[in-house]
């Protein structure tokens, strides 16, 4: 039974369609890349599944479809969101940002903060620093930080790469696969193509609000037009 699935969801705003008919599904401890253009819908499937616009299809969370989803809601429920332009309190020291990120739980656990530490060294560092005082790399780390601090099972990542340099990236990504490791579902939206099918287990292609490929990540590295669209080779 996938921990996630999605059956023919439609979603949009006022009359524009941005998802078309979507089905997948997302594996217990699988790591998925989502792909697409600009306005191909791969933002606003994240937000369908935390409820964050209004659907029509079903979403379904271990076998059970999900009705008046909210994202406190999908949150208790283990499903955490961290939006594009990370969305971290810039008035806010780094470890308020985290201990926020553990309302979920009905307390800051030391334990969980030991993790994301472990994860964030620079952040244990920065810990009593406003969030506004980050650098886009640190505000990131500190978005993905406050969202592990809710044990989620699973992990939905909107754009990480906007606006970083290339090794702060890689950075994300090697932690993004190590919070996978550790058995954090994870679901990832990203342009930088290569990172996302390098770091994933799965992908799928979106298109005009549909899916149009999906499978193995490294199989759709080796299909041809994901490689001239995406790969640029």
């Amino acid at each position: 039974m996938p921990l996630l699935e999605l059956r023919d969801v439609e979603a949009g705003y006022g009359g524009i369609r941005a998802l078309d008919g979507v089905s997948l599904s997302v594996e217990e401890g699988d790591f998925v890349a989502i792909l697409g253009a600009n306005g191909a819908g791969k933002s606003t499937m994240l937000r369908a599944i935390c409820g964050m616009v209004r659907t029509r299809g079903d979403v379904l969370l271990d076998g059970t479809k999900i009705f008046h989803r909210t994202p406190e809601g999908m949150a208790r429920k283990g499903v955490t969101h961290v939006p594009e332009g990370r969305g971290t309190f810039t008035t806010l020291t780094v470890l308020d940002n985290l201990r926020v990120g553990s309302w979920v739980q009905r307390g800051t656990s030391t334990r969980d903060l030991a993790r994301v530490f472990e994860l964030f060294p620079s952040l244990y560092e920065r810990r009593n620093v406003r969030a506004a005082m980050l650098s886009g790399g640190e505000q990131q780390m500190l978005a993905l930080g406050r969202a592990l601090m809710a044990r989620p099972r699973l992990l939905l990542v909107d754009e990480p790469s906007l606006g970083l340099a290339p090794l702060v990236l890689r950075e994300i990504f090697a932690v993004l696969r190590r919070m996978n490791e550790s058995g954090t579902a994870i679901v990832v939206v990203e342009q930088t193509a290569q990172l996302a099918l390098a770091a994933a287990r799965h992908a799928f292609v979106l298109e005009r609000g549909r899916v149009v490929l999906g499978g193995d990540a490294a199989g759709l590295r080796l299909d041809e037009p994901v490689r001239r669209t995406y790969l640029g080779y």
